[in-house]
């Protein structure tokens, strides 16, 4: 039985929810790159991986927006691995258990793996989508986000071709960052 289910925009909760039971520490990121490869063959698109573990996955142009610009969207496959002391949980083999407690989703005795699991979730919901009429949108996972950015210092630029990239990755609600991922802090004021 689902527990997030219930909330919108249903897909991507429903995504994030089976995400949370892939075990998917930085460095230890083989289950999830499976699963994602595996919903991208069954979903019949192309998908790929790069020698550090990247993956991307092709949604293609949605007929009559063939010519619109490839929008890449971004996010990590890897989470910071926390938990209560007395909460027995193995981040090798154990799934994150989620629950609803007063409008908010929370894990029990761990960390929720929100960061970035629901940027996950968001681009599954978007490629598994099939109303959606688009232009050609590739979903880029990364590996070792949070421990060392692996993923991104490694990313080749061959192995996408968009050119306008959207990270899938803030903690912000209702900000919008323009940048890089990682490094370095610019502060503009309008």
């Amino acid at each position: 039985m689902s527990i997030l289910s219930e909330l919108n925009p249903a897909p991507i909760w429903i995504y994030f929810e089976e995400i949370c039971k892939i075990p998917r520490l930085s460095k230890n990121e083989g289950k999830i790159r499976s699963y994602l490869l595996n919903f991208g063959s069954e979903h019949n698109l192309e998908s790929k991986e790069d020698s550090v573990g990247n993956i991307i996955i092709v949604k293609p142009a949605s007929p009559g927006f063939e010519n619109r610009k490839t929008l890449v969207l971004q996010s990590h496959m890897d989470m910071v691995g926390e938990k209560n002391a007395d909460y027995p949980h193995n981040w090798f083999t154990d799934p994150i258990v989620p629950y609803i407690e007063d409008g908010y989703v929370a894990a029990k005795g761990t960390t929720l793996g929100a960061d970035d699991g629901i940027g996950l979730a968001s681009q599954m919901a978007l490629l598994s989508d099939t109303n959606l009429k688009t232009g050609k949108i590739e979903c880029l996972f990364t590996v070792d986000e949070e421990s060392g950015m692996t993923g991104a210092i490694n990313l080749k630029p061959d192995f996408f071709e968009g050119r306008t990239l959207l990270n899938l990755d803030s903690e912000d609600e209702g900000i919008l960052f323009i940048g890089c991922a990682g490094g370095m802090d610019t502060v503009g004021d309008l």
